[in-house]
């Protein structure tokens, strides 16, 4: 184990092609995912030193050598495929078409987002994103339009299982860099694994037998998510000492207002491909897709 743990600590690129060789089946790569943090709790080693071992327990990311391994693998494959491929995509394609795209990704993740809502005690909030889907889907033209925003009434948010794991006080658990997912933790890692099992729109889909439409609604997301945070990503790598734990105290400060109820910023650099995709900007689950 402890050689396994070393070669993925000094082999980022050889980590970043096995990520984009098992993105050719994206329906099974989060179970993968999952899988190799789980096999790799091995590497951990807690500090003897006291002061070492405070700030470890309260770092709370016992996978770190491992954990960094995977995001220079998630950043390598992102610089050279992902921030290519979204710069050009919004150099090129209009706004509108680029606001269109987001809007129908939204309007997809609607049902899951209210089924949410509802199961952590918000029912008004559930009826406003429901509200939401029946006006955009029929006069939005299946979400392309975002009619409801658009003339003043409520605007889409983010919403997921982890989200409401976190509600019903399950605590956070170690922190994780899942390859090419991104960041996570414990708690938010199993509300992945749910979200395999409770997406109203992927469930109709396979029913039909047109698993595609998930598999390009994952593809879009990735692209529209991206896209959206290349000039504040940039800022972040410009100006960070520590691009890694930047990264890990953004995405731990955006669950934390995810949970507290805080309507979510524009998105910020946690939310990036290879970093975290927002839940509510993914093709409906299974998540992974």
């Amino acid at each position: 184990m402890r050689r396994i743990c070393q070669g993925m600590r000094s082999r980022p690129a050889e980590i970043a092609k096995i990520e984009a060789n098992m993105l050719e089946r994206p329906s099974s790569f989060l179970a993968a995912a999952i899988l190799a943090a789980l096999v790799l709790g091995g590497c951990a080693q807690v500090p003897a030193d006291p002061d070492e071992k405070a700030e470890y327990e309260a770092l709370n990311d016992p996978l770190e050598p491992v954990n960094r391994a995977v995001f220079d693998a998630n950043m390598y494959l992102d610089h050279a495929i992902m921030k290519p491929v979204a710069s050009v995509y919004r150099d090129n394609v209009p706004d509108g078409a680029r606001t269109g795209v987001h809007n129908v990704l939204s309007n997809m993740s609607a049902l899951y987002v209210a089924g949410n809502d509802l199961l952590q005690g918000q029912p008004h909030r559930a009826a406003d994103t429901l509200g939401r889907f029946v006006i955009n889907t029929t006069w939005g033209l299946l979400g392309i339009f975002d009619v409801v925003a658009e003339n003043g009434g409520p605007k889409p948010h983010e919403n997921d299982v982890g989200v409401t794991f976190g509600v019903w006080g399950l605590p956070e658990g170690p922190y994780l860099m899942l390859p090419f997912v991104g960041p996570a933790t414990s708690r938010d890692t199993a509300g992945r694994v749910a979200d395999f099992w409770t997406s109203p729109t992927s469930a109709v889909f396979a029913a039909q037998g047109v698993t595609w439409i998930s598999d390009a609604g994952f593809g879009a997301g990735l692209l529209d998510s991206r896209s959206r945070v290349l000039d504040q990503m940039d800022d972040v790598e410009r100006n960070a000492i520590d691009l890694y734990a930047s990264i890990r105290s953004l995405y731990r400060q955006q669950r934390d207002k995810l949970i507290r109820g805080v309507d979510s910023p524009p998105p910020s650099p946690a939310s990036l491909p290879g970093t975290g995709v927002p839940p509510s900007q993914q093709p409906e689950a299974p998540r992974f897709p």
